[in-house]
């Protein structure tokens, strides 16, 4: 049963207001908790999808029109690059949030093998997340502030069992490596974390057996699932001048990581 605490807490409409945000992946789930998070504290936002444009008008039509919608394949780093300086030529971006990844639980994806999996999860989890931080970290550090955001795993920090737990801590792992490092190179002037959800209710979790619906709760202190806005909370509070003395940092948002049962293991 989802949990009942599904929206946002109550935040200042102006606590981003003057700023610009871009978030990729925007179209549906996380990314799109975000954007709506971000814009309802007063910033503009640009919405990003590879090719959902009717999920990018749908969050569009939540969040109102100010902002731009791009549509992009990540999978190519000088794609990527060329699309980065694309967005900045819009105008400067004060917050850039690398949420886009590719789905390999649920849809075609599902139905690859582990090697095509992982092969695409480095692509655009792992490369585009580089390419795009740079080439904006670049700019905003030139600038002389921004902040970046990325999405990592809270259990590429402790293993999990099985082809997934195996494919993930490598692809978030270096996303939250990579985080560290890049924090270094663009301080002071740019501030850098990583969001790490845990099991969040997202369009896997909503369809998930009972014997994992019964993991995602044993495993979280407060036992429950996470939900999209949980992780969006965390976001907006990272992007805000409220964490303006943090950078470099990797945030789990696992409602407290109790472990993984005994007997629960799995090869999935």
């Amino acid at each position: 049963m989802p949990s009942s605490r599904s929206t946002l807490p109550a935040f200042r409409s102006d606590l981003l207001a003057g700023q610009t945000a871009m978030v990729t992946g925007s179209s549906s789930g996380i990314g799109r908790a975000i954007g709506v998070a971000l814009a309802e504290a007063g910033a503009v936002v640009h919405l990003h999808a590879r090719s959902n444009a009717t999920g990018v008008a749908e969050v569009r039509s939540v969040i109102g029109p100010a902002g731009r919608d791009f549509l992009a394949d990540l999978r190519d780093p000088d794609a990527c690059r060329r699309w980065a300086e694309q967005v900045w030529e819009t105008g400067p971006i004060d917050i850039w949030v690398n949420n886009a990844g590719v789905d390999v639980l649920t849809g075609d994806g599902a139905n690859e093998d582990f090697e095509q999996k992982f092969a695409a999860l480095w692509e655009v989890d792992v490369r585009a997340t580089i390419a795009l931080s740079r080439s904006i970290g670049r700019q905003m550090q030139a600038r002389g502030h921004g902040v970046i955001l990325n999405l990592g795993w809270d259990q590429a920090a402790t293993g999990m069992a099985g082809d997934s737990g195996e494919m993930f801590a490598a692809t978030k792992g270096a996303v939250m490596a990579f985080t560290r490092s890049l924090a270094k190179s663009l301080a002071p002037q740019v501030r850098v974390n990583c969001i790490a959800p845990g099991w969040i209710r997202t369009k896997w979790g909503d369809g998930a057996s009972e014997q994992w619906d019964r993991r995602a709760r044993s495993e979280s202190l407060l036992e429950r699932w996470g939900e999209p806005s949980d992780v969006a909370s965390a976001a907006l509070f990272l992007a805000s001048p409220a964490s303006r003395f943090i950078t470099g940092q990797v945030l789990p948002v696992n409602g407290g990581f109790a472990g993984t049962p005994i007997g629960m293991n799995t090869t999935e």
